[in-house]
């Protein structure tokens, strides 16, 4: 039978050094289902995140158990853990517009990021990226566009778009909101929920915006 959770965090602790940043945390995430973390900047909502996401880096000391899909992903290798990013796991930044290299296109780095997972041509590559365009609002010519001539609201979409092309389980977004204006915001905000609507991918996102919350999720997380 398969596990109706596809993540599970069990008394999830981070250090840096003599520096604890969370502790205690424990929650879970059925598929399709949009899970909001909340609360104070500072607070270790994006280190959650990484800790999924296995972006800590080195420094990092993780203390619990992370289980994604019924597998334990908490001490990945190097090699294990590039296997599961993008391709199961996908994020969506902040910023999108700055995770993108200035100097080369939208379409040629997202399709280099697709080749380390699939043999696709780059026919079928384009075929799939224009269809996931179409169903967040974003024009197909952004993939031949530069990040730097993007708006902060084409640019979060070509973040999406990069971050849905292998249809991943799981999205984890790092407030994906924050730097939008409240029109861009409300837009992006349905675009993710149409992803889930018609892909069921799951949702784990940070925002500081309680109305965005409220909005948008199956459940609240609020850290203290």
């Amino acid at each position: 039978m398969m596990n109706e959770n596809i993540l599970t965090v069990k008394n999830l602790r981070v250090l840096y050094g003599e520096n604890e940043i969370i502790r205690d945390i424990n929650f879970s995430l059925q598929r399709g289902e949009i899970f909001i973390i909340v609360g104070k900047s500072g607070g270790g909502k994006s280190t959650i995140l990484k800790s999924v996401a296995g972006l800590l880096g080195g420094g990092a000391k993780i203390e619990g158990q992370i289980f994604f899909d019924g597998r334990d992903i908490t001490n990945l290798r190097a090699d294990e853990r590039r296997k599961l990013a993008g391709a199961e796991i996908a994020m969506i930044f902040q910023n999108a517009g700055a995770s993108f290299c200035p100097i080369r296109t939208i379409g040629a780095q997202i399709f280099e990021s697709v080749a380390a997972h699939k043999d696709w041509t780059r026919e079928e590559f384009l075929r799939r990226a224009r269809a996931i365009a179409k169903n967040i609002n974003l024009d197909e010519n952004v993939l031949y566009e530069y990040p730097f001539k993007l708006s902060g609201g084409m640019a979060q979409r070509a973040g999406i778009l990069a971050a849905m092309i292998l249809e991943p389980k799981l999205i984890l977004a790092d407030e994906p909101t924050s730097a939008l204006d409240a029109v861009t915001q409300f837009s992006v905000v349905k675009e993710l929920m149409n992803l889930r609507k018609k892909y069921g991918v799951s949702i784990v996102m940070v925002t500081h915006n309680l109305n965005v919350a409220k909005y948008m999720a199956d459940e609240i997380y609020t850290l203290h």
